[in-house]
């Protein structure tokens, strides 16, 4: 099945066309979203890590090893 290239182009235009592009404040504060949850997901799992660690730490002290 064989497509015209002239009606593959249209038809990719008129497709584009219809993308609605984010303003630049969108796309900043979308930016300053990502950077915000990256941050709050890092000091989550360093908590989590320090619980753990701590926790095994007794636990390997309790038993004596």
């Amino acid at each position: 099945m064989a497509m015209n290239p002239v009606k593959f182009v249209n038809e990719t235009r008129a497709e584009i066309a219809k993308v609605v592009w984010p303003t630049r404040r969108e796309v900043v504060m979308t930016t300053i979203m990502v950077f915000i949850m990256a941050a709050l997901t890092a000091i989550f799992f360093s908590l989590v890590d320090l619980v753990i660690r701590s926790g095994l730490q007794s636990v390997l002290t309790y038993f004596g090893t």
